[in-house]
């Protein structure tokens, strides 16, 4: 149940994230490492891969699939965080401190490890949930 309940809250988590790079499209683009090519385009792809994880994990589609696949996303996009967190760009409107930009990265870690264990995905596939 507990599980259940996480999915649901990282559904909603990149439900809004999938919606902002559309949005904010510009913004987004500009944490695209500059080595990149088409850093819209880019926004907009990941824009949609974060709906379709969001729609995923809703639907309960292949939970541990989709979790190896998000966590694999995730994995994929640290390197523009990272490059944010060097030059100091802010999020859209917002300046961080540069501290709060390199949490901002290292929280991408415990976020791997929450879409795993909720998903079931390996290396939580027998891992029981808490609630009981």
């Amino acid at each position: 149940m507990i599980r259940r309940g996480v999915q649901i809250l990282l559904a909603v988590f990149f439900l809004v994230a999938g919606v902002l790079h559309f949005h904010l499209d510009e913004a987004f683009a500009r944490i695209v490492p500059p080595m990149l090519p088409f850093p819209v385009a880019i926004v907009w792809i990941t824009g949609a891969m974060e709906l379709a994880f969001a729609a995923a994990l809703l639907a309960k589609w292949r939970l541990p699939l989709t979790g190896l696949w998000l966590s694999a996303y995730l994995l994929a996009v640290l390197p523009a965080n990272i490059y944010m967190a060097l030059a100091q760009i802010p999020l859209g409107d917002t300046v961080l401190s540069p501290a709060a930009l390199w949490i901002r990265v290292a929280l991408q870690f415990p976020l791997i490890a929450l879409v795993l264990w909720s998903t079931g995905a390996p290396p939580f596939r027998n891992a029981p949930d808490t609630d009981g």
